[in-house]
């Protein structure tokens, strides 16, 4: 009967301890596989008069001459006569995803640099991509989609969304790639995004006890060190990262006293302590009243000022008792019986902290 029981509550336990596990790609990044970004200049054309104005934006005008000139068509002599709004000057940024291949495509955006207010419509011209050591690594062109809506009239404009800023779904192709072997590495490093020393530890436990003992090592809260010796790199670290791992998390309270959130993490504790709260409401009412004179009479309307003044102490709130949590659950809902709102919550909290009665790091932004 006994084992039953055991078992019973086993069961009950199991599929909470499940849900609190995440895999291990989830929570951690491979140093050395990672995105890099690019950025290059072009134009846009096309537009449908929604254009840079030649004469506000100089560069415009210069990049349009260059380009023409390098297509064989000379405009040197009439510049000042370049009076076209079909043309924007843009700036193209794009990330280069890892292990990109000569030949494969992906994503870049556009944004506007001079005065065009709308780029819909328009074809980005061949415009190089560069990294931070100045190589090109990309080419891009193509249609820009704003996804945005702008409608002017003489009285009145509708403008949904950023019009001056786009996308081009595969407008870039690759030319040059970033040279890394994941398959050559004898060594590799798991990065945390949440730097904690107890997951850190409960990753390469994980690891070891699948792959084999000595594999990982913690170096410190945010890195786990993997050490694959001869085994096949590709195929350990594919089955490293599906295992899963129950990270741990800090005793956090973060506070935005500009919008009034506060978030609180899954360890937050508190100490009895006993709050009472009030305010302080002044109510100032002004209600004129106008007298008139009589029908027929020499007498003026006087408006006579009528001032109410109304004071709350809040003394119906009395002191209230706050008693130890164990669980995040508790502490909700012993904060929410006091029967506040977010505002004077924010407060509270700051106050439990300064009595020494919060156990968390309390962070206000």
């Amino acid at each position: 009967m006994r084992w039953c029981l055991l078992l019973i509550l086993l069961a009950g336990l199991l599929p909470q301890a499940a849900r609190a596990q995440v895999r291990i790609k989830d929570i951690t990044d491979v140093e050395g596989v990672r995105s890099n970004p690019l950025v290059g200049y072009g134009l846009v054309v096309g537009l449908n008069g929604t254009g840079d104005q030649l004469n506000n934006s100089v560069f415009t005008r210069q990049s349009l001459i260059g380009m023409l000139s390098r297509l064989g068509v000379s405009v040197a002599n009439l510049a000042t006569q370049l009076q076209t709004t079909d043309v924007a000057a843009v700036m193209v940024t794009a990330s280069l995803p890892p292990f990109a291949r000569e030949g494969s495509r992906f994503d870049v955006a556009v944004s506007a640099m001079g005065d065009a207010t709308n780029l819909s419509g328009g074809n980005l011209l061949v415009t190089p991509l560069l990294g931070a050591d100045g190589q090109v690594y990309g080419v891009a062109q193509g249609p820009v989609a704003t996804g945005a809506i702008a409608a002017h009239g003489a009285a009145q404009s509708v403008t949904q969304g950023v019009p001056t800023s786009g996308r081009i779904a595969n407008g870039a192709t690759v030319e040059r790639e970033v040279p890394f072997r994941l398959s050559t590495e004898h060594t590799l490093t798991l990065a945390l995004r949440n730097p904690d020393l107890t997951t850190a530890e409960r990753i390469a436990t994980a690891v070891n006890q699948a792959i084999g003992d000595g594999t990982a090592h913690v170096s410190d809260p945010r890195t786990v060190t993997l050490e694959f010796g001869g085994r096949d790199v590709v195929a350990s670290l594919a089955r490293i990262e599906d295992l899963p791992v129950a990270p741990d998390s800090p005793a956090i309270v973060v506070i935005d006293e500009a919008t009034g959130t506060i978030v609180m993490g899954a360890n937050v504790r508190i100490s009895e302590v006993a709050i009472a709260q009030g305010n302080l409401t002044i109510r100032v009412t002004e209600t004129p009243q106008v007298s008139q004179p009589g029908p027929l009479s020499n007498g003026r309307t006087v408006v006579t000022p009528q001032t109410n003044i109304q004071i709350s102490t809040g003394s119906s709130h009395r002191l209230a008792l706050l008693k130890q949590t164990v669980t995040l659950q508790q502490l909700v809902s012993g904060l929410n019986s006091l029967g506040v709102g977010p505002r004077d919550m924010i407060t509270i909290l700051q106050n439990i902290k300064a009595a020494g009665a919060l156990q968390a790091e309390l962070r206000v932004r």
